[in-house]
């Protein structure tokens, strides 16, 4: 289920107070933050926002179709391995 339009979209004060200072500043450097369910919005887009997947900071890079999505969908939290191989069958000659 989606948030209520009367609502708005969720953005972190702190996230947004850091890309309002970097935008006025005209700087590009790189924002670490915790809000991985911060949606992105309009002012973001050119920015690197570092978003914590549970371990390390992954860095994602904002561009004008990632604008009404959340951060931590492009963090992401668990990495696959892969399923059991195929052993070969071993037969003994009898």
């Amino acid at each position: 289920m989606s948030r209520s339009t009367k609502k708005g979209p969720y953005i972190d004060a702190k996230l947004s107070k850091k890309i309002e200072k970097l935008n006025q500043l005209g700087k590009k450097e790189p924002i670490k933050t915790w809000a991985r369910d911060s949606q992105i919005s309009p002012e973001m887009v050119g920015h690197t926002i570092s978003v914590h997947n549970g371990r390390i900071f992954i860095p994602v890079f904002v561009v004008e179709q990632m604008v009404g999505h959340r951060l931590g969908e492009f963090s992401l939290t668990r990495t696959f391995r892969t399923h059991g191989r195929v052993v070969e069958r071993t037969t003994s000659p009898t």
